[in-house]
């Protein structure tokens, strides 16, 4: 039984690397848009107090997160995968990973990805915009949004770890995951 167990995990593991091995591979073409969940932020949801202007009243990357967003930029770089814009909510969880993995440069903040609790409506016109957002998208670089685990929820039906990236596939009028690169 136990070494079922072990073949069990290995097998993971190769299948793991092999699809995060393919996400780079579609990546270094250019012309893709990325969702990517912030790093490692401890915790559930948000307090009570929550002030999405105010850092000290949210979720927050700890050092293992600082340290996988800093990975995550070195990762993009060292697989010649190119990065056209990184937009990121205003989340400082989300800031935080994009800035610390892309640099102030390519990095714009937009309301568009804060999906706030309790708001369907207007989360819904969010995701509405977002999706025509990625539709649209057509630059030779890649195109990384920076978002919590919600956002890809309602985008794509699909659930996403700290510190992943899902490669959105784009037809007439739907989104698809295309791959994954988990880097934890």
């Amino acid at each position: 039984m136990l070494r079922f167990i072990v073949f069990l995990a290995a097998a993971l593991l190769v299948s793991q690397a092999q699809a995060t091995e393919a996400g780079w591979a579609l990546l270094r073409d250019g012309g893709h848009v990325v969702l990517l969940r912030h790093a490692n932020a401890p915790g559930t949801g948000d307090p009570a107090n929550f002030d999405i202007e105010k850092c000290a009243t949210q979720r927050n990357l700890s050092e293992r997160g600082r340290q996988q967003a800093r990975r995550i930029g070195a990762l993009f770089a060292a697989r010649a995968a190119p990065v056209e814009k990184v937009l990121t909510s205003n989340y400082c969880r989300c800031l935080d990973t994009a800035r610390l993995a892309f640099g102030d440069r390519l990095v714009e903040q937009s309301e568009a990805l804060d999906f706030m609790r309790g708001d369907e409506e207007g989360n819904a016109g969010k995701a509405a915009a977002l999706k025509q957002l990625i539709l649209d998208y057509t630059d030779a670089a890649n195109l990384v949004l920076v978002v919590n685990e919600d956002v890809v929820q309602q985008l794509l039906g699909a659930s996403i770890r700290e510190a992943e990236a899902i490669i959105v596939n784009r037809s007439s009028d739907a989104l698809h995951v295309a791959g994954r690169i988990r880097f934890n």
